[in-house]
């Protein structure tokens, strides 16, 4: 970690859903924090007083800026080695197909090791500083997923799957056993006191976990103060299915509601059937909720209202749902987010798309918020650590040319270099990543 370190040139933030600030400045890092932060000519004077002595200092150029790190909110581990598949299938019917007898594997734990190190890789090298996994219902396999990331420096929350309904592949456990290893893997999660990972408790969904086992790890979640994970509304069959299993439920929500998952701590992924009973519901016990567009559209779930959601204050965050989404960028899911709901807006006009300044809001300080890790993470802040991306809009070999420099008027309009980044860009416009003022990425390698 650098112990000192100050980067100039242009900073870009967002401080709120629809102010995004993008100034040339400075940020000081001081022990993976952030402890000031000021405009450019604050940083030549303090720079000629010679005040910068023992820091290492890095000059962006013209063609640069810093963004907080990427954060998805939604990913499956274990389904990396299905990137691209089974997407002519719905959901449910591709969970059978592909997903349960893939997941199964993973009580090996080489063959977790050896796909786990690769998905968080592959995250890092994307920008995703931050990412909310699901792995299986494995203990031993789960915890590679742990090592994982601590190995390679990523901030993550990491959940060991929960389910104890049976299935035809007999990937399920009992009740008692479910519970023995969730707390163990809550345990095991704590005992490594790392400040990047925190475990997670993860009922799959009501179609995996009865309420009863519900019930239990959300008492599981209050004991640990852990974050608990699942999917909601994701959709019409899955809804289906929920209530013929839940009759006395009016709706998806309540049946997680009258299991006393529904807290400030619960992240649920989806959401693109809510009815409005359910919108008041989520957004009274403060929950939240995260787009995946991605795997909504691949797997025909359905066209989720992020527009409407947040009109009605709902937290909101974005996720790529590998391997229901078939990219692990952010970048993807910022882009299909736009593009989903200006399909939406173009189909009945009720609701404006979402533009590219609050899709950056969404995948950073948004997510944060949905991960109750605002305090720490999401924007370039004073008392934040400082987790943050390098992009360098015009790098070599980038999907971004040259000829796009005259177009833009170079450095005379910040804003829409940031704006090429988000459209058009990918790994190789991210230079360098930071995690918690660790360099994980330098010019286009990961260095650990």
């Amino acid at each position: 970690m650098e112990k000192h370190m100050v980067i100039a040139g242009v900073i870009v933030t967002s401080t709120g859903l629809n102010n995004l600030e993008v100034a040339p400045g400075y940020v000081m890092v001081v022990d993976g924090k952030i402890t000031r932060k000021g405009n450019i000519k604050e940083f030549e004077r303090l720079e000629g007083q010679g005040a910068l002595r023992g820091y290492n200092v890095i000059k962006m150029h013209e063609e640069q800026f810093l963004m907080p790190g990427l954060i998805d909110c939604h990913t499956h581990a274990p389904q990396f080695p299905n990137l691209g598949l089974g997407m002519n299938l719905i959901a449910l019917y591709w969970l059978q197909e592909y997903i349960y007898p893939l997941e199964s594997e993973f009580y090996k734990t080489d063959y977790a090791k050896d796909v786990y190190s690769q998905a968080v890789r592959r995250l890092l090298k994307n920008g995703t500083t931050t990412a909310c996994y699901t792995g299986t219902l494995h203990l031993d396999g789960t915890m590679e997923l742990v090592k994982s990331v601590i190995d390679q420096k990523q901030r993550a929350l990491i959940g060991k799957v929960s389910g104890n309904i049976e299935n035809k592949f007999g990937y399920y456990n009992n009740i008692d056993t479910e519970l023995a290893e969730t707390k163990t893997f809550i345990k095991k999660v704590l005992a490594l006191g790392n400040d990047l990972v925190l475990p997670v408790v993860a009922p799959r969904c009501p179609l995996s976990c009865d309420n009863d086992m519900m019930n239990k790890l959300a008492k599981l979640a209050v004991k640990y103060d852990c974050r608990m994970q699942s999917h909601i509304s994701e959709s019409k069959d899955d809804i289906t299915q929920v209530l013929q299993l839940n009759p006395g439920c009016m709706n998806y929500a309540e049946v997680f509601d009258k299991c006393d998952v529904l807290t400030k701590k619960c992240i649920l992924a989806h959401g693109v059937h809510l009815t409005g009973h359910e919108i008041d519901l989520l957004k009274m016990r403060d929950v939240g909720l995260v787009h995946c567009p991605a795997s909504n559209t691949r797997l025909r779930s359905g066209i989720c209202p992020v527009r409407k959601l947040l009109n009605h204050g709902l937290k909101i965050a974005l996720g790529t749902d590998v391997a229901g989404g078939d990219s692990t960028s952010m970048l993807d899911a910022i882009r299909r987010t736009i593009d989903v709901s200006t399909h939406l807006e173009l189909l009945d006009g009720q609701y404006s798309a979402i533009n590219w300044k609050e899709a950056f809001y969404l995948s950073t300080l948004g997510g944060a918020k949905v991960l109750n890790l605002d305090d720490k993470i999401g924007s370039l802040e004073v008392g934040k650590e400082f987790d943050a991306l390098l992009i360098d809009v015009y790098a070599p070999g980038s999907p971004i040319d040259e000829c796009n420099k005259h177009f833009v008027g170079y450095v005379k309009d910040h804003e829409r270099l940031v704006q090429l980044f988000l459209s058009s860009g990918d790994y190789r416009n991210i230079s360098k990543v930071f995690v918690k003022g660790r360099l994980i990425k330098d010019e286009g390698a990961l260095v650990l």
